[in-house]
């Protein structure tokens, strides 16, 4: 560790560093950590732990690299970030670092959120406190939703079961069929699809499901059914630049029924 943060230094330095990481701020990087946050994803996903170990080095130098930056305006070090994630972690876990006794996964998911809340409560002090606090605008979209639909219901704001989810979900699609009828402006459009997307994630959420985890799903499954069915098209000797839109949907049908077959 101690290697990799002279190493940071060095690269950060002022006149014998490498200009490219000398120029770097805050907000240039932050775009960069993301993206290797989704690549550590992207490995776990494939399963490859050779891969995923060099995918948490470069999540790992993405922390470093703030850290150097912080600790040259003199705001904090790399050993203050460990210092504070350790604090943290013996904070929130009294039930291994301490004497309060937990009997479940799920009685520790509760004791967990109310840590949290509590420290949010501290945080902002004097100041206005929100069920909303905390839960970052940069998450992916899908995620947000569920994290601010979640504490809303910790409050009791939340549909007492599914069908009432569901009504509301064909409530915004109507909506917004009724927008796109009436040929109104795309601010409006865009709106009502929001709350459509809004309400889907709810309906995940209900279902026990992660719709951040369903759309990646969905989306594989598409990306692997139009693979195949360019490689059909290819078979067959034809461009789909020079098919209708009902002959390739044949063909998206003959590739649904391998993968039926098993084939």
């Amino acid at each position: 560790m101690q290697q990799l943060l002279e190493i940071m230094a060095a690269l950060r330095d002022p006149e014998k560093g490498c200009p490219w990481d000398r120029e770097q701020t805050f907000e240039s990087i932050s775009r960069h950590t993301i993206e290797e946050a989704y690549e550590v994803a992207d490995t776990i996903a494939h399963g490859d732990m050779m891969e995923l170990k060099d995918e948490l080095g470069d999540l790992l130098f993405q922390v470093v690299f703030y850290a150097q930056m912080a600790k040259e305006q003199g705001d904090f070090d790399f050993h203050d970030v460990e210092q504070a994630i350790c604090t943290k972690m013996l904070r929130r876990h009294p039930h291994v670092f301490g004497d309060v006794t937990i009997g479940s996964a799920e009685e520790q998911t509760e004791a967990w959120e109310q840590l949290k809340a509590d420290e949010r409560k501290e945080k902002a002090g004097e100041d206005r406190h929100s069920q909303m606090d905390g839960v970052a605008r940069a998450l992916p979209a899908l995620t947000r939703a569920e994290k601010l639909q979640k504490r809303a219901a910790k409050v009791g704001f939340d549909w007492p079961d599914r069908a009432g989810v569901i009504a509301k979900v064909r409530e915004e699609l109507d909506e917004l069929e009724r927008e796109l009828d009436g040929a109104v402006s795309p601010e409006r459009v865009d709106e009502e699809m929001g709350d459509l997307l809004f309400s889907c994630v709810n309906l995940a959420r209900h279902l026990g499901m992660d719709a951040e985890h369903s759309l990646r799903g969905a989306s594989s499954k598409f990306e692997e059914r139009f693979r195949s069915m360019e490689l059909l098209m290819d078979e067959d000797g034809t461009d789909s630049h020079n098919l209708s839109l009902e002959e390739m949907d044949a063909v998206w049908e003959r590739v649904k029924e391998r993968e039926q077959r098993g084939s």
